[in-house]
């Protein structure tokens, strides 16, 4: 029978810590779930490789097991076997057995025979029988287990982000009404608990994890909590300067053109901007870039006017 490096599985070096075991089986365990997988074979064979090696490895007595067992099996392995249960030099394969019989191994001459199992491998039900948690005789199917994670997108344009407010969303054939914070980012990823698939025998729930994807839009280019929008300027009043009104996503507002302001003039206005995630009151700036509007379809009189004044500024025309 196969060795099987539950470290490899997991993408984990043997040194990892209990939290690093956890991440990385949660991130594989979303990936490889039936749920996101419908009718793949190979992708549901990966979900019972990752469960049987997290069911080992976050556990500290069947880790500690585990690891003592990998060494020794790399001298079973140059050696070969000798004996009900020893190999050569003597090493006592008896040590692993789990009551003995098929599949144990202290009761015949390899040590890897096969054992029963319905969601575990035989090298697990091998190595650790019915031990606290095993498949062996059944008992894994007797054990709470925590339901997978749900996955979503949603769709929101700019203002709706903005603002925030209600919206549903249709998960696994369920409408579910949630609640936007103002100011989501595009890609950002939250977590609902207990939205997710059902837990096994009273375990808990998985969790609802839903990214934003915001749409682009033609009037403002978000930068974090920033906001830039064009704003086009006559020629006439960035020559003269004066007032001019401005739609916000926050609403109307007048602001000054200072006179002779050029063609991309930048102007701040503090608080305009994009909501702070989570942060009630708070909001980034908005910056609006003056883009100077040249007169179209000139009359006689001005052009005669503008020539006048190219002569006035000794231009040449």
């Amino acid at each position: 029978m196969d060795y099987k490096d539950y470290y490899k599985t997991l993408g984990v070096e043997k040194t990892a810590t209990t939290e690093q075991i956890k991440k990385a089986y949660r991130k594989l365990a979303r990936q490889y779930h039936p749920d996101v997988n419908p009718n793949d074979a190979t992708a549901e064979q990966k979900f019972k490789e990752v469960n049987e090696a997290n069911e080992v490895l976050s556990d500290a007595e069947k880790r500690q097991k585990y690891d003592q067992f990998g060494a020794d099996y790399q001298r079973y392995q140059q050696a070969g076997t000798a004996g009900a249960g020893r190999g050569p030099g003597g090493f006592d394969w008896g040590q692993y057995a789990q009551g003995g019989g098929a599949g144990g191994f202290g009761g015949g001459s390899n040590p890897f025979g096969d054992a029963d199992g319905a969601d575990f491998s035989d090298f697990f039900s091998s190595l650790f029988g019915s031990m606290g948690g095993g498949q062996a005789g059944g008992s894994r199917g007797t054990r709470p287990g925590a339901g997978g994670d749900y996955q979503a997108e949603l769709e929101l344009t700019l203002e709706e982000a903005y603002h925030g407010g209600p919206r549903t969303l249709a998960v696994q054939g369920k409408n579910l009404r949630i609640t936007i914070q103002p100011g989501v980012a595009d890609g950002q990823t939250i977590r609902l608990r207990d939205q997710g698939a059902p837990g096994r025998n009273g375990g808990p729930n998985g969790s609802l994890l839903i990214t934003f994807r915001i749409l682009p839009d033609a009037r403002y280019v978000r930068t974090g909590d920033d906001l830039t929008q064009d704003v086009p300027v006559s020629l006439y009043r960035a020559l003269l300067g004066g007032e001019q009104t401005v739609e916000t996503l926050s609403g109307t507002v007048k602001i000054k053109i200072k006179p002779e302001s050029t063609n991309g003039t930048r102007l701040r206005l503090r608080g305009k901007g994009f909501p702070v995630y989570r942060e009630a009151g708070q909001f980034g700036d908005l910056y609006l870039r003056l883009s100077v509007q040249l007169p179209q379809h000139l009359t006689d009189q001005e052009k005669d006017l503008i020539k006048q004044l190219a002569q006035l500024r000794n231009e040449e025309v």
